[in-house]
């Protein structure tokens, strides 16, 4: 696996909207960190996670406890 960035849409758990990010694949153990959403600002817990190198699994969820 190189440490190539990729550029993937995501969308907010909490409002719904798409952007994009830019990624690290990670090991096959996975990944996760929080970013704030570009649109609400509310962060959200993302998870990053190489299969092999055709295959990047990405999961995005709320923080728990953190709703307005």
């Amino acid at each position: 696996m190189n440490n190539t960035l990729f550029d993937k849409t995501i969308t907010c758990p909490y409002c719904w909207e798409s952007f994009s990010i830019y990624i690290e694949p990670s090991s096959e153990v996975g990944e996760s960190y929080i970013e704030d959403c570009y649109v609400c600002c509310r962060p959200i817990e993302i998870y990053v996670a190489s299969k092999s190198d055709d295959f990047i699994e990405i999961r995005v969820s709320r923080i728990e406890g953190n709703e307005f």
